[in-house]
């Protein structure tokens, strides 16, 4: 199993010496070292409200190749529509969405994924009645390109496609350690299993970012490690960014590189671990202050 905190495996260098150095220049070379690269997705004053509920305000933060950036607050900050701004579920009245260097204006979800940014919900969002296999399959739409003609005849290229779209979604079934559930129904599978597969249809897709919306909401300490373990190894061994919002801190804190911190819809911290649990705004937001 890998070991959670991050910046205590012998591949990572130590976290006082990580933090001395900006994001760019921990990149370095050699077989099983993370790389932390260049900015890849910036977010720019982003502004989202609904009628005259504010839910975004003038936010302004960035996610660096191959890091693990984790959004965090209380109920209500806005997390969530945050990441449905990146999904492009919501389309912000205000500021400036920037992947990979291109300005995105109001792109459909659809297009999202091809750009390679998959995700998880915060509420289970699985096809009950199918099997695992069959709705780890369905993260692989934006991966297809025979007519629905020739699916349906089942010959030659379809033929061809399809056999190699389930030899991925085979090493999926195989990274994540669900190889003997993968013909149950998805209703039959307990919570922590479902997570697991969901988790499954988004990296069917072969991310490049991958935004995970509370994937340990509802585990038990056992089924938060592993899924912890799987989080680090997609990662590290994908090397795909990811995007994670948890209320879990202990978790947060262990194998995230950056913490944005929201609350009531505007950014009150953004840093390293450690600087987020030391700034005064976050404290006052999660423990409030005495009077």
């Amino acid at each position: 199993m890998t070991t959670m905190k991050r910046h205590i495996t012998e591949e990572v260098q130590p976290m006082e010496q990580v933090q001395d150095q900006p994001a760019a220049a921990r990149e370095v070379d050699g077989d099983g070292v993370r790389k932390i690269g260049e900015v890849i997705l910036d977010l720019q004053n982003i502004s989202l409200s609904f009628g005259g509920v504010k839910a975004l305000t003038d936010i302004s933060f960035n996610v660096r190749d191959h890091e693990i950036r984790a959004i965090i607050g209380p109920n209500g900050a806005g997390k969530s529509s945050m990441i449905n701004v990146i999904n492009g579920v919501y389309h912000p009245q205000k500021g400036n969405i920037v992947f990979r260097g291109e300005q995105r204006h109001s792109m459909h979800p659809s297009k999202v994924a091809r750009q390679g940014i998959a995700r998880t919900f915060q509420n289970i969002a699985l096809f009950k009645g199918m099997t695992v296999l069959d709705n780890i399959m369905t993260g692989r739409n934006t991966k297809m390109h025979s007519s629905f003609l020739a699916n349906a005849i089942w010959w030659g290229s379809a033929r061809n496609e399809e056999i190699l779209h389930r030899h991925k979604v085979e090493e999926v079934i195989d990274f994540l350690e669900i190889q003997h559930i993968r013909k149950t129904p998805v209703g039959r599978l307990p919570y922590g299993l479902q997570k697991r597969v969901e988790l499954a249809r988004a990296l069917a897709a072969e991310p490049s970012m991958l935004l995970l919306d509370e994937p340990m909401a509802g585990m038990n300490v056992e089924e938060k490690q592993d899924m912890c373990r799987f989080i680090l190894d997609v990662n590290e061994q994908f090397g795909t960014t990811i995007v994670l919002i948890e209320h879990d801190m202990g978790v947060v804190m262990d194998i995230s590189d950056r913490v944005v911190v929201l609350d009531y819809g505007k950014k009150i911290g953004d840093g390293t671990p450690d600087e987020v649990m030391a700034n005064p705004e976050v404290i006052k937001a999660y423990l409030g202050t005495s009077h």
